[in-house]
């Protein structure tokens, strides 16, 4: 007899996680009723598809507690102290999230994970490390903050699963436990979401669990105090942008090195990939790879199909993506760098940069961010709600920087940014869009901000070299 078999069960949201986690238990027997505080067409057609697998769903009111829950699996979105967590919780009433009972709902000869957190860059890392995996001829999926459910996936034939997640994700996870696990970096984030900055470190060290290789960013001294606390790991690692000492992965001249997985470390290192196989390239994006090559390496991939992977690897879109070189002016977009931790890592890329930043801060201070890039800057285009704020942080560290404030907020602001930025650079110069604020200002999401960002830069190359008239 199936351990959910009547099982009363509260899923809270009917988005992607929340829908294959309803599904899941359904089919192992649980009783299950799926919850959301919205009800409008695109909820009741999931509804629909839900009830037909036996799914009872309660729509419009997303705050009560179902009568005799004995679990709750909620999104990554519910806020703990969202109302129906807060009674689940008073009432002794377990929560977890999709990633925990996907761990739960593993077959005994399960793949083994290789998870990835951090603040930037996990999307990257695991996309990164499939393609490794994959080149060593293993049958592997990136799976949990990214693409497929990770309850589907648990239960299909994988060699090795590359998992992304999330501070929300981890947070609501009490024993999973990886073959090998990273964390990447750490910067404030989240707050509002876990309350404090301890909660949200404290959320993303549970990923390093007794029995798992613990990767750490030996550059990033919370990423490596993490490694360190963390007890009855298997194993240390770390990888950095330094020549490695033994027990880490790094760089040698123009060379990814491995000194943690050879039969020697302390004697031998293995040549992983060239800097040239990173794309693309910029430090931060190295690191990624030194990451992604220390998880594969944890799993036993060989040296070669660490840098097949690299070469194969084809970046997501809105990070750091070349977008086109106008009049020798190189146009750069890094719309997913919403907050200061990931646009400081896109801004030590280049040397000359005009800059366009702005959006929504989320409470979030840019003044070391600004104080560090200053000597790169050009000028700097600002837009979106929080302008101001990044306008003041530029008066204080780089006063001596032209400025262009756009206050536009209709659909031809970005054209006007563009052309603005396009004014205040000079061939060899970086114009990047890396807002370091969330895009819902203005946007639709960070994607349509990168979109709108490519289409100006577009529509300025096919009129020509603004420099030239």
């Amino acid at each position: 007899m199936s351990p959910w078999d009547g099982l009363a069960v509260c899923v809270a949201g009917l988005g992607v996680s929340g829908r294959a986690a309803a599904r899941a238990l359904a089919a192992r027997g649980a009783r299950v009723t799926a919850v959301d505080a919205r009800d409008g067409d695109e909820q009741r057609a999931r509804a629909a598809e839900l009830e037909e697998r036996g799914v009872a769903v309660r729509l419009g009111d997303g705050e009560t507690l179902p009568e005799g829950t004995g679990l709750v699996v909620t999104s990554p979105g519910w806020k703990p102290d969202a109302p129906l967590l807060a009674a689940a919780a008073a009432a002794g009433v377990e929560i977890i999230g999709e990633v925990e009972l996907a761990w739960r709902l593993r077959p005994e000869d399960a793949a083994p994970w290789l998870a990835i957190t951090g603040t930037d860059g996990k999307t990257t890392v695991v996309r990164m490390l499939a393609c490794m995996l994959t080149a060593a001829g293993h049958k592997a999926l990136a799976v949990g903050n990214v693409g497929t459910p990770i309850v589907e996936a648990v239960a299909e034939p994988y060699d090795v699963l590359a998992v992304e997640l999330s501070s929300y994700q981890l947070h609501w996870s009490s024993s999973l436990a990886p073959l090998a696990a990273t964390v990447l970096n750490i910067a404030p984030d989240h707050l509002d979401w876990h309350g404090s900055m301890d909660a949200y470190v404290g959320a993303k060290a549970k990923i390093f669990a007794p029995g798992t290789v613990a990767v750490y960013n030996a550059d990033d001294d919370t990423s490596t105090a993490l490694a360190e606390r963390a007890g009855g790991v298997e194993r240390r690692a770390g990888f950095t942008l330094r020549v490695p000492r033994p027990g880490e992965l790094g760089v040698v001249e123009e060379l990814l090195v491995d000194r943690a997985f050879t039969a020697d470390p302390a004697a031998e290192a293995a040549e992983l990939a060239a800097l040239a196989d990173v794309r693309p390239f910029a430090p931060h994006n190295v690191a990624n790879a030194l990451a992604a090559a220390g998880l594969a390496r944890a799993f036993g991939v060989p040296p070669e199909a660490v840098r097949e992977g690299l070469r194969s690897f084809v970046p997501d879109p809105h990070r750091i993506q070349h977008v086109a070189d106008v009049g020798g002016v190189a146009y750069v977009n890094d719309s997913k760098a919403t907050q200061p931790h990931a646009a400081a890592a896109s801004l030590a890329a280049y040397e000359s940069i005009v800059w366009i930043a702005g959006g929504l801060l989320k409470g979030l201070d840019v003044d070391d961010l600004v104080r560090t890039c200053a000597g790169r800057l050009r000028g700097v285009v600002l837009m979106g709600r929080d302008r101001h704020r990044i306008a003041e942080a530029l008066a204080r560290h780089a006063a001596e920087v032209p400025v262009v404030d756009v206050a536009d907020t209709d659909t031809g602001a970005m054209d006007r940014v563009v052309t603005e930025a396009a004014g205040l650079a000079r061939p060899g110069d970086t114009v990047l869009l890396a807002p370091v604020g969330a895009s819902f200002d203005m946007f639709a999401n960070y994607p349509a901000r990168g979109e709108a960002f490519i289409a100006a830069v577009e529509r300025l190359a096919a009129a020509g070299d603004p420099q030239a008239s």
